[in-house]
Formats: C-alpha cells, structure tokens, sequence
C-alpha cells in the first residue's frame, strides 16, 4: 500500500471499512472490536478492480465467489447482499477518485 498515493490510500481504507462493517459474511463485525482486519486479506483484489473501473456486478461476483471459494460458506449468484456491498465500493471510488 507504500506506492499508493494519497486517494488512493484513502480508498483502501474506505473498502477495509466496508469489508468488515457492511459486508461480514461470517458475522464478526463489532462496532469497537480489535478483530477489525478480518476481512483485510480481500482489500487488495476488491481494489484493483475498483480502481480498474469495474461496476458493482463484477465487484459483487468477485465477493460472492470469494465467500464460496475462499471462505467456504455458501451464497448465491447475484445476491442482494454482495450486490449492496458493491455499489458502496463503486460509489466509494467514484467519490474518492472521481469517475
């Protein structure tokens, strides 16, 4: 995260946040907990799709598989949840990096 400027240090954060406040698919999100870099593994991939343009569809397939594959629980294509989570990742970059 070294060579990454200013914004975009700022938008990492902003997905850290989301990751582990909105999307939480194991369920450990505590407002005032230490165990908030859960989710941080997922920053890199989710922001270099973010930052190559990629809309929420893609954003959300990209979580959804990972909940399948990486995670090992089970969630459908195209779920409303994944879906929210990105279009709060797409908005994020669009008001941090513009479009």
């Amino acid at each position: 995260m070294s060579k990454l400027s200013p914004k975009q240090k700022e938008l990492w954060k902003k997905i850290q946040r989301i990751l582990w406040e909105k999307w939480d698919p194991i369920g450990v999100y505590e407002k005032d907990s230490e165990w908030d870099d859960e989710y941080d593994n997922y920053v890199p991939h989710i922001f270099r799709l973010a930052i190559e343009g990629n809309d929420y569809i893609r954003i959300a397939a990209s979580l959804t598989s990972t909940i399948n594959q990486n995670i090992g629980l089970s969630a459908s294509n195209n779920n409303e949840h994944d879906i929210m989570v990105g279009k709060l990742i797409v908005q994020a970059k669009e008001e941090i990096l513009g479009k």
